[in-house]
């Protein structure tokens, strides 16, 4: 593992903000792959954390973002911004404590967020295919 690079994975939210753990349900219940949550704490950021997933193309990516935004209302968080939602390859939603990023595949790949933001902690929240999968395999004693 590269020096810079930090990764914890977690199958719980742990000590999360309430909203934060609200959106990466919502998103997860889309199913959103590769939910990646960045800790921007101790980076130098204008924000605590950046939530990134992916959209598999712009419908699910418009259905995630949604989802993200109804959750998140009903919990009486409202974004501050919104934006990419009419294109739909990168909607970005600001709540000020966390940023959300919904992508397509090339759209992330392409921008690379995760890379960008090398010195940031970053929280995996495996796919539910990957978390049945690991549950349904052989457990050594």
């Amino acid at each position: 593992m590269a020096k810079t690079e930090r990764t914890r994975k977690r199958t719980g939210a742990g000590k999360l903000p309430a909203a934060l753990v609200t959106a990466v349900e919502a998103a997860r219940a889309k199913k959103a792959g590769d939910v990646v949550l960045l800790d921007l704490r101790r980076a130098a950021a204008f924000t605590d954390y950046f939530l990134v997933c992916t959209g598999r193309n712009v419908r699910q990516v418009k259905a995630i973002a949604d989802a993200i935004e109804e959750a998140l209302v009903a919990a009486r968080a409202k974004p501050s911004l919104v934006e990419g939602y009419g294109r739909a390859e990168w909607v970005l939603m600001d709540f000020f404590d966390f940023v959300v990023h919904v992508f397509t595949p090339d759209t992330r790949r392409f921008y690379a967020l995760e890379r960008l933001w090398g010195s940031a902690v970053r929280v995996e929240f495996p796919d539910a295919e990957d978390a049945a999968d690991a549950d349904r395999s052989p457990r050594r004693p």
